[in-house]
């Protein structure tokens, strides 16, 4: 730091901790790994993503300081760092198996890094070219990201401590971790059995429906769409998505990102008799009712459009599965949107800004937030008129705190501005290089990768592919869909001066 002011971030407990989730890699990346044997597919992709986790793992461990504690500034650090690094060895096997696209460690990095933040948006081209190993990587980091840092809490809250907390709540942005069990470690394998019992559901479900009704929804898709669809994720191993496969699946996929995208503390409690919980949460209610008024509009719409075709029931499906997958910021498509008309697409545009609950897989606003700052809106107006009135915003019955009303205000002022500052940078840039660019699908590429939804409109719409923007644009993409994962303010708060030294 400048000024000979002396750092006050415990920084080698944070790379400490980057170092555990380093050398814990090889455990996910054994799965695909184990899909080349079966498959008879090159292994080196897997052994040198392992090889290079487990050396920069021994060597950030090497580092750790058992004096420094976790605070909520290392915490900060860690998560950042871990975000970044788990995403970097994650491009490895693009890269080493040097096949397509992502044979360029740029879109490796964005492929990686959209899959770690359960973005979903994809810069390949071409499917057919990939093996079926590699491609269940994409799977697989995506599933690890949608639970993000429960697992990596899990696995080190030994170690940590009572840091595991502050950790929790940096990732999730919720105070609700303690709400399960006193313990944190305990909670975090609470809810990693959920996350678990559900992606097993899923499998089951995926798969008996392809036996049923659809060969191509074998045990490896079955297993490649439970990973991403409770993480709430989007990418497939298919170019037509949840399209390529039978009506009954697309509706099956639907209750799973639904579910991924509720509070998980609320779903224990559902599980374990006390359902009310969940039925009475207000900002269950808000998610729910956005979702649904926005399919209804969109159903309604392509009902009205003489240029659809679907037929009622696939009307009525394609509605809902795209709006619920904008909506929990999954990505998966079980069609085309971007052959719609603009009504219909800027209904999906608006869809990517609500989010899920907090406490899930979701990414995105989230309801929360959009519920505050709505009652903190109109408890304004009341007051306006009331000027000696005393009035709290309550959510679910319990008053929110100012200060977090204002921490709501700042986040939604500070995502609205990197959003267009995003959008101008797309457009500029495409500009640039020559690539035809609309401004909506500008708007639309940044609330995707920034919000971490999936697929945009135009060339990156469901089934199209990022690789049409410029490298330079991909590269900002890539430091947006981290930030935005990490929801701005844990990732701002370390270029600041009094973040080190205050």
């Amino acid at each position: 730091m400048s000024g000979g002011s002396r750092i006050r971030v415990g920084w080698r407990a944070s790379v400490g901790l980057t170092g555990d989730v380093l050398a814990a890699l090889p455990v996910p990346l054994a799965f695909p790994l184990l899909i080349a044997v079966y498959y008879g597919e090159s292994p080196v992709p897997f052994l040198a993503a392992i090889a290079v986790s487990l050396a920069l793992g021994a060597a950030f461990r090497w580092t750790r300081d058992p004096a420094e504690d976790l605070g909520p500034r290392e915490a900060f650090l860690a998560v950042a760092l871990i975000w970044f690094l788990v995403a970097a060895v994650g491009a490895i096997p693009f890269v080493v198996a040097g096949v397509g696209t992502v044979a360029n460690p740029v879109n490796a990095m964005f492929e990686s890094m959209s899959g770690l933040t359960t973005t979903g948006a994809t810069v390949l081209r071409d499917f057919s070219l990939h093996s079926r190993s590699v491609m269940m990587w994409r799977q697989v980091i995506q599933w690890l990201g949608g639970l993000g840092i429960l697992i990596l809490a899990t696995a080190v809250l030994s170690e940590i401590g009572v840091g595991g907390a502050q950790l929790m709540e940096s990732e999730s942005q919720t105070q609700d971790v303690n709400k399960l069990t006193p313990k944190i470690s305990r909670t975090a394998q609470l809810i990693w059995g959920i996350y678990f019992g559900l992606t097993g559901l899923a499998i089951a479900v995926y798969f008996l429906l392809g036996l049923a009704v659809d060969p191509q929804m074998d045990l490896y898709n079955a297993v490649a769409h439970a990973f991403t669809s409770v993480a709430t994720a989007g990418f497939s191993p298919e170019p037509l998505s949840v399209g390529a496969f039978h009506p009954l699946i697309q509706w099956a996929v639907v209750p799973f990102m639904v579910i991924g995208s509720t509070s998980f503390v609320l779903i224990y409690f559902a599980i374990n008799g006390e359902p009310m919980r969940l039925l009475k949460n207000e900002e269950f209610h808000f998610y729910l009712g956005a979702m649904g008024t926005l399919a209804s509009v969109v159903a309604l719409g392509l009902f009205l459009d003489p240029s659809i075709a679907y037929g009622p029931e696939a009307t009525l499906r394609h509605a809902v599965f795209n709006v619920a997958s904008v909506v929990t910021t999954t990505g998966y498509a079980s069609t085309d949107y971007v052959q719609w008309a603009p009504a219909a697409k800027h209904m999906l545009f608006m869809g990517m800004f609500v989010g899920g609950m907090v406490g899930s897989t979701t990414c995105s606003i989230k309801s929360l937030r959009w519920l505050v700052a709505l009652k903190s809106f109109k408890r304004n107006l009341y007051t306006a008129i009331h000027p000696d009135s005393v009035r709290p915003v309550r959510i679910s019955g319990k008053p929110i705190d100012e200060g977090a009303i204002r921490d709501i205000y700042a986040y939604l002022l500070l995502s609205i501005v990197i959003f267009f500052l995003l959008a101008i940078v797309i457009v500029v840039d495409a500009e640039r290089a020559d690539v035809p660019v609309t401004e909506f699908e500008a708007l639309g590429a940044a609330a995707t990768t920034f919000l971490n939804i999936g697929p945009a409109f135009g060339d990156a719409g469901p089934y199209g592919t990022f690789a049409t923007f410029p490298m330079s644009t991909r590269a900002v993409m890539i430091v947006l869909m981290w930030i935005g994962r990490i929801e701005i303010i844990p990732v701002l708060v370390l270029f600041t001066k009094a973040f080190w030294t205050s």
